[in-house]
């Protein structure tokens, strides 16, 4: 995984706070060969950020896309890339789960959110082919997590308003100083 660290990625992750991340996306038309090389750019680019997931809006694209790999989240686990388009929950579990969560467009920040610990997904896979996917424990953690991005739903709308406001504060400040440089 060393030369991922000197690749530069396809796409470019979006920082907090930015609109498009606070836009619920819209639904895919059609599934062709350009939507095929958009999704493994997001693979590219997730997996060189070293993440679990992306969602469409954090590149900027607000459409209903999301692409994960939960295997690497987890221990010698070869990688598992998956890709939703438009996907839908359509059941939840009563059985909750608490982890601790990232984002790649909230660097350095993390919750620790109560979420469902399974969840049904029907989604168009990338041949365009409707599926649907029972998910536990981690997987379905991180298919909400990337889930609420397609909602305009970041990390930090789980906790406090002041904590919110802090969080919000200083990724802006942290924005313009990057835009100075």
């Amino acid at each position: 995984m060393t030369e991922d660290i000197e690749k530069q990625a396809p796409l470019n992750i979006i920082i907090a706070p930015d609109p498009v991340l606070k836009t619920v996306a819209a639904p895919i038309d059609k599934v062709d060969d350009d939507l095929r090389k958009f999704l493994d750019d997001m693979l590219e680019t997730m997996y060189i950020a070293r993440g679990v997931g992306l969602a469409a809006p954090q590149v900027g694209i607000s459409q209903r896309i999301l692409v994960m790999d939960p295997a690497r989240g987890e221990a010698d686990q070869s990688p598992q890339p998956m890709v939703m388009i438009n996907p839908e929950i359509i059941w939840r579990s009563e059985e909750l789960n608490i982890f601790e969560e990232g984002c790649l467009s909230l660097p350095d920040y993390y919750v620790e959110v109560e979420r469902p610990a399974s969840v049904r997904v029907k989604y168009l896979d990338r041949d365009g082919k409707s599926q649907e996917m029972l998910a536990e424990n981690f997987t379905a953690t991180v298919l909400q997590h990337e889930f609420d991005h397609l909602n305009g739903v970041l990390l930090w709308d789980y906790v406090s308003k002041l904590k919110r406001d802090m969080a919000i504060k200083k990724f802006t400040k942290m924005k313009k100083e990057f835009d100075v440089l």
